[in-house]
């Protein structure tokens, strides 16, 4: 009997603080969205679009999705109005580039990218320029102005910057 070769392979960017934000975000935002037309997703769902004949793949860490019967099975073929993105060192430059380029093409509402590390989070909203979609920075949270921390589409829904880092120590 030949042995069995188990290699370990470490993933780059796979931080439990990466983890922790996200679940920190959808237990809080999802706990308020309970009963409503809109759901919020975690990084297990997909979102597919066609772009000049070509199938466009995204799987964002959270979503928020009021159409989300608009699926096949863990894929979506509509878009949500919210998304956020955790950076880690291995998807930063996609998430700042190529990811947000297409959230803006897709025209979805509000854009964060939150950065874990230096505990800021980035808040896009969206708007035309001649009838082209662009992305505005609204606003850059920190721990100096965390208070200013909403959700700019979901004015209803409530999530602090300490809510947000719960179990982030100064060190990640």
């Amino acid at each position: 009997m030949a042995a069995l070769e188990i290699k370990i392979t470490d993933m780059a960017g796979a931080y439990v603080e990466h983890s922790m934000v996200i679940c920190n975000f959808l237990i809080k935002v999802g706990s308020q969205l309970q009963g409503s037309l809109c759901k919020i997703f975690g990084d297990n769902v997909q979102y597919k679009w066609i772009m000049d004949g070509v199938e466009k793949t995204v799987i964002p860490d959270a979503s928020i999705n009021c159409r989300f019967r608009q699926r096949r099975g863990n894929s979506f073929f509509n878009n949500p109005r919210f998304v956020m993105e955790v950076l880690s060192p291995s998807t930063e430059q996609y998430d700042r580039g190529g990811k947000m380029d297409l959230y803006c093409q897709q025209e979805i509402d509000e854009y964060w990218i939150v950065d874990w590390r230096k505990r800021q989070i980035e808040i896009y909203v969206l708007d035309y320029e001649e009838n082209v979609p662009k992305y505005y920075l609204w606003n850059t949270i920190t721990c100096e102005n965390k208070d200013e921390l909403k959700i700019v589409h979901f004015q209803n829904i409530k999530i602090t910057f300490d809510d947000l880092f719960d179990g982030i120590d100064d060190e990640g």
